[in-house]
């Protein structure tokens, strides 16, 4: 019976990579935690990682094999299985480790101001730029200082704020309460593109109190990262887009209250179709036939892709 379940989804090849993750977790200043590893239908298998572990640590991990559903898919498995005597749920990614405080920072934090949805920062290499910390954050925005230690602060219309630029959120640093984890999913179809985004603020719109944490709360691992892996000569490039695409127009029905947050999120959509029509151009460049069956469901979804695509073939592709 532990207050905090961790939920990490398993998808690996290599070896060493979750031993990794679970090692930073077992050095954690906070100890009353349980967890579930969700088998993705790993090529690795997850039992394997855990052959060196002492019967201890053993004793309070559950695997859970599951046909393969993606990333979403399976942190929505771990969910639906959470016991019944968690307050809180913290996600790690299997090739992320996390620094020894951060547990015990997130449930000061949430138990002492009574929240229910935690971040705190990550830290990561030079491929990792695109991510920046609560403090930088801190800096730009309207932000409440509410404690020193753990440096904590609370930042009004914090789902504005993410939709201008969700750089500063990341799965291995969020921790939520039962409010949010018994009713709030992934949407599991959306592999390659921003299911976390729209998690992040489906939670956010629910909650009663979204708290940040300047602090670092976890260190990106350098396990095989399918997302960052594809670019825009891939074949999956296009489907990452679509999905994109998808995830945004699902966001903008979320925010048809805010008029505000409208614009922005159409600015991402229609960088989502110019994106996907110059990968395809690229393809016809090259002599390659286009993805015209995707290309043919997202016009059926997004007709406003035909208008980009006139666009783009007037103004780049003529003679």
């Amino acid at each position: 019976m532990a207050s905090i379940t961790i939920v990490i989804p398993f998808y690996q090849k290599q070896t060493g990579i979750l031993q990794r993750a679970l090692t930073s977790i077992s050095k954690q200043v906070f100890q009353d935690f349980d967890i579930l590893i969700v088998d993705d239908e790993s090529p690795l298998p997850a039992e394997n990682e855990l052959l060196s572990l002492s019967d201890e640590d053993r004793a309070r991990i559950r695997v859970i094999r599951q046909a393969n559903a993606g990333p979403g898919g399976a942190r929505n498995t771990g969910l639906d299985n959470v016991p019944a005597s968690s307050r809180f749920v913290a996600f790690l990614d299997s090739d992320d480790e996390w620094a020894p405080q951060h547990l015990g920072n997130a449930f000061e934090a949430l138990t002492r101001h009574d929240a229910d949805c935690y971040w705190d920062s990550i830290d990561g290499g030079e491929e990792f730029f695109y991510h920046f910390s609560m403090a930088e954050l801190a800096k730009s925005v309207d932000a409440t200082r509410l404690s020193q230690t753990p440096s904590l602060i609370e930042i009004p219309d914090i789902a504005s704020v993410m939709l201008k630029d969700w750089s500063f959120l990341h799965l291995s640093c969020m921790v939520i309460g039962r409010p949010l984890f018994e009713k709030i999913r992934f949407e599991a179809a959306l592999r390659l593109a921003a299911e976390d985004v729209l998690f992040f603020c489906d939670c956010m719109l629910a909650a009663k109190r979204v708290l940040l944490c300047e602090d670092t709360g976890a260190l990106r691992g350098e396990g095989i990262n399918i997302f960052h892996s594809i670019d825009n000569d891939s074949p999956q490039f296009l489907r990452q887009q679509f999905n994109t695409w998808t995830a945004l127009n699902t966001l903008e029905q979320r925010f048809l209250r805010r008029p505000q947050d409208i614009a922005t999120i159409r600015a991402y959509k229609n960088r989502a179709r110019k994106q996907a029509l110059w990968s395809q151009a690229k393809q016809l460049r090259r002599r390659r036939l286009p993805q015209l069956g995707l290309l043919a469901k997202w016009a059926w979804r997004d007709p406003a892709i035909l208008q980009s695509a006139v666009q783009l073939a007037a103004g780049k592709l003529a003679p």
